[in-house]
């Protein structure tokens, strides 16, 4: 990015020194420290919390770095400023809490004490580091809670995956529970916990940035489709590079994000606009989510 479009950016971004309605923060990215930020920002304003902290691990972050603690200093940090991400939730909304296996037993923890566990979702990394002397590390956790058990938003119709069917079944010489296509034959399957059908960014996709921990937005797409009605609001309190808004703004959600670090903010503002010109989801295409590599588009 060059110094003109950083400024340019720059300027599109939202930083609080007082408190705000839910107007002043729509469809935009604030820049600024989350523990701070969440001092200003309304409560109950989203249908729908997505958070991908930083996880257990000392990773680099442009300047800023987070160092590996103990399980029970990681907690306290989730202590920090969980139970003030909740406060933004509304009374019927779902909240999406990502981690690794190191940190994943802290996230329940986190979220058992705040909200109501339905369930965790545990998605196949395509790529990773390899391992000498342990298991190679392919797999992450997305803790699924509500503040309401009994009233929460949910579409599954909407996160539905059209798989292949190599042992097709008839019933009457005709297929049954699926379609023959050009292309093969499919059938429309209800998602489970586990996810085998993400792609990570790649440096060959339109998506992928330099962000160190970005979150492939097809990813994003089934938390938001599952659980934020058209039209509702999705907020990321660690934004990162922008995947969770420039996601929810493709799939006509609203959204807003919180981001400490100001060149990540700016990388948000760029897909922001790049999106309304390119609005596709790869591996979701005219409402329906490919299983990997078999997307005929």
């Amino acid at each position: 990015m060059s110094a003109e479009e950083q400024a340019f950016f720059e300027r599109q971004l939202v930083h609080l020194t007082d408190p705000v309605d839910i107007s002043q923060v729509i469809n935009r990215t604030v820049c600024g420290d989350l523990l701070t930020a969440l001092d200003f920002l309304p409560e109950s304003f989203a249908d729908l919390v997505i958070v991908d902290p930083p996880y257990n691990l000392t990773k680099q972050f442009a300047a800023q770095e987070f160092k590996a603690r103990s399980d029970a200093k990681y907690f306290d940090y989730l202590e920090e400023w969980f139970p003030r991400v909740v406060r933004c939730l509304k009374p019927s909304g779902s909240l999406y809490l990502c981690g690794d296996w190191r940190s994943t037993a802290m996230l329940y923890e986190v979220m058992n004490r705040h909200l109501t566990v339905m369930n965790r979702i545990t998605w196949q990394r395509e790529k990773g580091k390899g391992a000498k002397h342990n298991w190679k590390n392919g797999m992450e956790d997305i803790w699924f809670g509500v503040k309401n058990p009994k009233n929460y938003y949910f579409d599954i119709d909407a996160v539905k995956i059209r798989r292949k069917v190599l042992a097709p079944y008839r019933q009457d010489g005709k297929p049954k529970d699926w379609e023959s296509t050009d292309g093969g034959n499919f059938r429309m399957t209800h998602p489970s916990n586990f996810w085998d059908d993400i792609t990570i960014p790649y440096w060959s996709m339109p998506e992928n940035t330099d962000h160190p921990t970005q979150k492939p937005e097809k990813l994003i797409a089934k938390l938001i489709l599952a659980s934020c009605p058209l039209d509702g609001v999705v907020f990321d309190p660690f934004l990162g590079s922008g995947t969770t808004s420039v996601t929810a703004k493709k799939l006509h959600r609203r959204y807003c994000g919180v981001e400490i670090n100001t060149e990540y903010a700016c990388w948000t503002e760029k897909r922001l606009q790049l999106a309304d010109s390119h609005p596709a989801i790869q591996g979701y295409v005219d409402g329906i989510f490919w299983e990997r590599n078999s997307c005929p588009k």
